[in-house]
Order: structure tokens, then C-alpha cells, then sequence
């Protein structure tokens, strides 16, 4: 087995554990809210590290830059992707939508900018891994059980 996949198969065999300890009695005390957040922001950090592995035009320097990177990227898109959507309102009407794809780009960007040990070459790559990232983590919440 090459280098590659065994660092693939690491990875997701961290996720399957993530949704038993979701259901463990552990975590009585933590609500519902606060343990789907953190099993998001892990899952969201083990595709950014994952991706970069993959991608050329993407370098993570740690699990730790990973972590960040998923937070920044969760901020950004709860302040900063709403007034963007909306002045860019009228070009993704013209657009059918496909406009908010470049958004998605740009807020990569933007996190590359503020995440030091995150950095991305071009914003054709920021695109694609926006992309990435997005189908990725639909797969990854359907397979784990988030909604």
C-alpha cells in the first residue's frame, strides 16, 4: 500500500468513531448543538488536511493550521458570505447561481489571508478546492449522520 493511501485510509477511519462517540454516553453533558459543532469542525479539518495532501496549489502546515483553517472558514461564512451574496446579488441572478461558486472561492482566499501555515497558489485552486471541500462535506455528513 503506497504512502498516499495509507494516509487516506487514516483519515477516514477517524471518521467512523466520530459517530459512535456522537451517540456514547460520554458526552451527557455537552448538548446536541454544541457536539454536532465539534464533530463538524473535526470533519471539516480532516478534508482540509486531506484535500492538501491531494492538491498541488493547497499547503496545510499542521492538524492544528487544519483546525483553524475549519473555524476561520465557518466564521467567514456566517459574517463575511451573506454581504458578499447580497451585493453580488444581481451578477448571480445573471448567472443562475454559479456566481456563489466564485464566492466560495473568494472566502478561501480571504481565509488563506488570514490563516498563517494556510496557502493557496492561485484562485483557480482556492475554486476547485471550494468545490472539493463543499462535496466533500456533504458525503462526509450523509455518511456520518449530520444534517
Amino acid at each position: 500500500m503506497s504512502r498516499d493511501a495509507t494516509f487516506c485510509v487514516i483519515l477516514l477511519s477517524l471518521l467512523k468513531p466520530m459517530a459512535i462517540i456522537k451517540n456514547s454516553s460520554i458526552f451527557d453533558g455537552i448538548n446536541t448543538f454544541n457536539m454536532k459543532l465539534i464533530i463538524r469542525v473535526l470533519t471539516t479539518s480532516i478534508l482540509v488536511l486531506l484535500l492538501s495532501h491531494f492538491m498541488t496549489g493547497v499547503h496545510v502546515a499542521s492538524f492544528t493550521t487544519a483546525l483553524f483553517v475549519a473555524i476561520v472558514l465557518g466564521l467567514l461564512n456566517i459574517f463575511i458570505k451573506p454581504i458578499l451574496v447580497l451585493f453580488t446579488l444581481p451578477i448571480t441572478f445573471f448567472t443562475l447561481g454559479l456566481f456563489l461558486l466564485v464566492i466560495n472561492g473568494l472566502i478561501i482566499i480571504l481565509c488563506d489571508n488570514i490563516v498563517g501555515g494556510f496557502t493557496v497558489d492561485t484562485f483557480f485552486t482556492a475554486f476547485l478546492f471550494s468545490i472539493l471541500l463543499s462535496v466533500s462535506q456533504s458525503i462526509v455528513n450523509a455518511f456520518i449522520g449530520e444534517k
